[in-house]
């Protein structure tokens, strides 16, 4: 039991460092979907910002009907009054008992309304300033992360121990050794063709005075000389 629960014991070691690997080599990624999902709660609050101000303005509406409502039945009583009608004005009073407690109970609620506004602005206000100074952090972690890439590149790339230039460097070096390969072996096979091939027997008869082109030039000057030696015979041209 003792060897199960130290492999069960590995196994969620091993788990828990794959999960923070992935999570380290998504860090940014994943900071960047948790803006987004700030910037729509965001938006939903202010959903919800806006039904709380459209309770706040119909709280205030009503409240402003009670309060005509309670000037023009208190008239309506200073009226029976006038008129002796002490049973009609106690009526009247109780109607605008009534409208007052509703008043105040509207004047309660409206209170609420704007102390929730008012907490919903503020909270919401925070919340963008926060979103915005996160966009720049975000913006200054993903630069740095090109930054760190292009800097890695450059150093597995065209620094001295880099493999991909050290490669290209002996590319290059297998290129001039075929390149020098076969200059050398057009060399030697010129050399080898003025030793021992036709061009080097035809030098060698020259050489000797052998041949069909032994001294061409000497003969064809002889044989304008004796045509200029020969007189030119009368009417030819």
């Amino acid at each position: 039991m003792t060897v199960i629960k130290k492999l069960v014991t590995l196994l969620r070691g091993s788990a828990r460092e794959i999960g923070e690997s992935v999570v380290d080599s998504n860090a940014t990624r994943i900071y960047e979907q948790e803006i987004i999902d700030a910037k729509h709660s965001i938006e939903k609050a202010k959903g919800d910002l806006t039904g709380v101000m459209a309770k706040e303005m119909q709280s205030a509406r009503e409240i402003e009907r009670l309060k005509n409502e309670v000037t023009r039945y208190e008239g309506l009583a200073l009226e029976a009054l006038n008129k002796t009608q002490e049973g009609l004005a106690l009526d009247v009073a109780e109607k605008v008992g009534t409208l007052e407690k509703e008043l105040e109970e509207q004047a309660k609620a409206h209170a609420s309304y704007a102390l929730q506004v008012s907490k919903l602005k503020e909270l919401i206000k925070t919340a963008e300033a926060r979103i915005r100074e996160h966009e720049r952090e975000i913006g200054i972690a993903k630069t740095t992360e090109s930054v760190y890439r292009a800097t890695q590149s450059i150093s597995e790339n065209i620094g001295a121990g880099g493999s991909r230039l050290s490669n290209a460097r002996e590319s290059l070096e297998r290129i001039r050794r075929r390149h020098e390969d076969l200059a050398d072996r057009t060399t030697a096979s010129q050399a080898l063709e003025n030793e021992l091939g036709h061009s080097a027997l035809e030098k060698k008869l020259a050489a000797a005075g052998i041949g069909s082109d032994v001294d061409r030039t000497g003969k064809v000057m002889e044989r304008i000389r004796a045509r200029q030696a020969k007189p030119v015979e009368p009417g030819a041209q």
